[in-house]
């Protein structure tokens, strides 16, 4: 009897742990196989955060965690990216409101760069003018938010919802805000 070539590199692989990053939580949130610690290392894995706080708050948000290293059994990872789904942000935008999309790229206090995507609903719909009033206040937000703290303050704080709710307050002195909702967060 012939034996597979393919069953024989499957059974030869490895299993690791892959762990949350710390910003997040300590948990094990998955194994995945790989030849080798070498192997493991670069790849990302597209994670509800949800399953990772336990918190149904979170049942739209997706995270890309970046395997950095793996030592033995054990995969590290650090946060690639924060997105929401497109279905939730869609049914934010009321009728006769607006939907104002950000695109800023801002430095945290360690001088690394950070892609920040925010979508700001209003109440009533507004003036062109007044769409890049809000454009102008949510980047200069941005910068002064990110430069004052840290990438793992910064995860927190999106999660926390402290990003958002510091944002509404902010950018309602141009316009009547609804919400301020995370997009997309690119490190």
């Amino acid at each position: 009897m012939a034996t597979q070539k393919g069953a024989e590199k499957w059974k030869m692989k490895q299993w690791f742990d892959v762990y949350a990053p710390k910003a997040i939580s300590t948990d094990v949130i998955g194994s995945i196989p790989a030849a080798d610690d070498k192997s493991v290392t670069g790849r990302i894995m597209k994670v509800s955060l949800n399953w990772i706080t336990h918190n149904p708050n979170h049942a739209f948000a997706t995270v890309g965690l970046k395997i950095t290293g793996a030592n033995g059994n054990v995969a590290n990872t650090e946060v690639n990216y924060l997105a929401q789904q497109y279905s939730y942000l869609h049914s934010l935008v009321k009728r006769r409101a607006d939907a104002v999309y950000t695109h800023d790229v801002a430095r945290d206090s360690e001088g690394k760069p950070i892609t920040v995507k925010l979508l700001v609903t209003t109440r009533i719909k507004v003036a062109k003018r007044v769409k890049s009033a809000i454009r102008e206040a949510v980047r200069a937000f941005v910068n002064e938010y990110v430069g004052k703290m840290g990438r793992d303050e910064f995860i927190k704080a999106i999660i926390a919802n402290d990003l958002q709710a510091e944002a509404t307050k902010k950018v309602g002195t141009v316009a009547p805000v609804a919400k301020v909702e995370v997009k997309k967060v690119e490190f």
